[in-house]
């Protein structure tokens, strides 16, 4: 049986949830009565909260998708949780990890599913990627590529607010390292960042050096500020598997690469991410399997974009395990 959903505001990227052919949203909060009445209204949604504390008293509200700004995340999350909501949070949960840690400590007093949600790791895309790499189809994983940028126009959009938690690292790089992360299979040893700051005081571009076990490197870029890329590159001694869409997939290929050899695509059947990952919450809420994205991997993230921000502000290599 599929959970009863309600979102935690009328952020933009709740479209890509209603759009996902999923279903099973039923309620919509916003702070605005009315605000929540016309977006229910535009969308199809059967009621409208007045209140984010209406839509987490709703009795018939299974599940909550918490969208709200990142450092709106945990707090919310945990009231939804006490509530008795199972909670999908938006990317990244917090740079904090001991946030991320109460949070989920909370989760499990409730008995509720709790999910960080990086929906791009649900696609059929990420999970051909990943096995190409682990089953030695480019041999020893040796580099690991990862960028997401485009160019911010409003200088007033909260990813540009530093009280808010905005920033280059926190609303795309947070990708980057989820998909080193990812494709390594392992966490970073050590990290090392620097930055320019910009808009509200947050960075607008930011790169950074990780190294994980095995003397396997990552370099990643990402930012608010230069021209818009993405893309997702594991490079071993016999070629590389490459990925030119890798955090939507809105045409998934997977693309394998060897010296002196032709460029294989690897085609992976067409699936909606978010879609995929509201499943995956349900399916964990009925006790059939474990969140793909639980509290390990939402700690290891907090604690490795932490650590690339310690490095940034303090010009030095990190290692996230002393990130608490």
């Amino acid at each position: 049986m599929s959970l009863r959903w309600g979102l935690l505001s009328t952020a933009n990227i709740n479209r890509a949830l209603l759009d996902s052919g999923h279903g099973g949203i039923i309620a919509v909060a916003s702070r605005s009565a009315e605000r929540a009445e016309a977006y229910a209204r535009e969308h199809g949604i059967e009621r409208a909260h007045g209140s984010y504390e209406a839509l987490l008293a709703d009795p018939d509200v299974d599940a909550i998708y918490n969208p709200l700004p990142n450092s709106m995340h945990v707090e919310w999350s945990i009231r939804a949780l006490e509530a008795g909501k199972h909670v999908l949070c938006e990317k990244p949960m917090s740079r904090h990890p001991a946030d991320v840690d109460r949070a989920f400590d909370v989760a499990e007093r409730e008995g509720r599913v709790l999910a960080e949600a990086f929906m791009y790791r649900h696609n059929p895309q990420i999970a051909r990627a990943r096995e190409l790499v682990a089953d030695g189809t480019i041999g020893p994983l040796r580099v690991i590529r990862a960028c997401f940028s485009y160019a911010h126009p409003d200088p007033d959009d909260i990813r540009l607010l530093a009280d808010l938690e905005g920033g280059g690292l926190m609303d795309v790089g947070c990708y980057c390292v989820s998909g080193a992360r990812t494709l390594a299979g392992a966490e970073p040893e050590r990290v090392y960042a620097e930055q320019v700051l910009g808009g509200g005081g947050v960075d607008v571009r930011l790169v950074a050096t990780l190294r994980f076990p095995g003397d396997v490197l990552a370099a990643i870029d990402c930012g608010l500020s230069y021209a818009a890329h993405d893309e997702l590159e594991a490079i071993g001694e016999d070629g590389s598997v490459f990925l030119d869409d890798p955090w939507h997939g809105r045409e998934p290929v997977v693309e394998l690469r060897r010296p002196g050899a032709a460029t294989e695509r690897i085609e992976v059947p067409w699936a909606s991410s978010y879609a995929l990952e509201m499943e995956n919450l349900e399916a964990a809420a009925r006790g059939e399997v474990p969140p793909l994205l639980g509290r390990d991997d939402a700690l290891a993230q907090a604690r490795t974009i932490a650590a690339l921000y310690r490095s940034a502000d303090e010009a030095r290599p990190v290692d996230p395990a002393s990130e608490t």
